[in-house]
């Protein structure tokens, strides 16, 4: 495949918390990601003038300046704010009406125009909830609309696939792949690149940022702008946040191992595996350092239907979803 054709072929991944890019250029994978996230400030020509001199994304409505992408989160920082997000749980947030004009423009910064003649776009989905019987047609076919009036070609995939695809070539794309995202976890045991067994569960980085808020008298974009930047399961905990950082990750995780368990023990169609199979965990829920021996030592104390033979993290755990469905594209389309 030319480099040319190379461009055309795009990997997206739309999380709650960031929206990526993916594309391989000269054989080399490029990444580009933006906050799905914004904040509302009042209306002066002099700062929208400003604004637009500093080339910060924003939009106005009425008498409202709306700052989107990965400023927001500064503007929220500076001014005790809490960031709004044009996603909630994974899907578009029903109590924001403007979410898929906010999303589009996002996406469009990111993406640009495309060719229906030539540019092919594969793009993240969640897995239905577990125990749910909703299949999220609505949040698929409103991404779908926005991506196809911007001129692409189009496929989905879901997250856990997306990481199998990014992060399992050496075992023929057979184990299981897993996002920690800020609105979802998504897991997918694959065989042999099919999906066999694919879930989500709505509790993630944002039940974690939400909750020790609550307990700890923080606004939650604060405890989430300390969690990216120093919390550790190494170590002792710096301040009541980061303890209760610790408590509500636990929780999390236990909920997830706990999901795992219940979807693989009653699954009609789990292959019969001859070997232990690998394990990825990836998003930016799993970046602090120690997540992946913490998810590994409650995985090995658990009674888990599975052989695993190793639980990794990615090598870049916020693109992994958006590498794997690059792959996807460049692979079938």
């Amino acid at each position: 495949m030319s480099d040319t054709e190379q461009k055309s072929r795009i990997g997206l991944d739309i999380g709650t918390s960031r929206i990526v890019l993916a594309r391989r250029v000269q054989n080399k994978f490029e990444f580009q990601a933006h906050l799905n996230a914004f904040v509302i400030i009042p209306f002066s020509r002099l700062t929208q003038r400003v604004l637009k001199k500093e080339s910060i994304p924003h939009t106005v409505q009425g008498q409202e300046i709306i700052v989107f992408g990965n400023e927001s989160e500064k503007f929220a920082d500076f001014f005790h704010l809490e960031t709004r997000r044009p996603m909630l749980n994974g899907t578009l947030n029903p109590s924001e009406p403007d979410n898929l004009a906010l999303v589009r423009q996002i996406i469009a910064n990111l993406a640009g125009p495309g060719d229906r003649q030539g540019h092919k776009l594969c793009f993240s989905i969640p897995a239905t909830p577990l125990g749910s019987d909703d299949g999220l047609k609505y949040h698929e076919a409103a991404i779908r609309q926005i991506l196809g009036e911007l001129g692409y070609d189009l496929r989905s995939i879901t997250e856990g696939l997306a990481v199998v695809y990014a992060e399992l070539e050496s075992t023929n794309y057979t184990g299981i792949g897993i996002s920690c995202g800020g609105g979802m976890c998504n897991v997918c045991l694959a065989y042999l690149s099919v999906p066999v067994i694919a879930f989500s569960i709505l509790k993630a980085g944002d039940f974690v940022d939400s909750s020790a808020a609550s307990v700890t008298g923080e606004v939650t974009t604060r405890v989430r702008t300390l969690k990216e930047q120093s919390f550790s399961f190494n170590g002792k905990p710096q301040g009541k946040i980061h303890q209760a950082l610790a408590v509500y990750y636990d929780d999390l995780i236990e909920s997830l191992i706990r999901a795992m368990r219940e979807a693989f023990s009653t699954a009609r169609n789990l292959p019969k595996l001859d070997r232990p199979v690998p394990l990825v965990l990836s998003g930016g829920s799993a970046l602090p350092q120690g997540f992946r021996d913490r998810f590994e030592r409650a995985l090995q104390e658990s009674d888990f239907p599975l052989a695993v033979s190793e639980v990794t993290l990615a090598p870049d755990p916020l693109y992994s979803t958006a590498k794997g469905a690059l792959m996807a594209a460049l692979a079938d389309m």
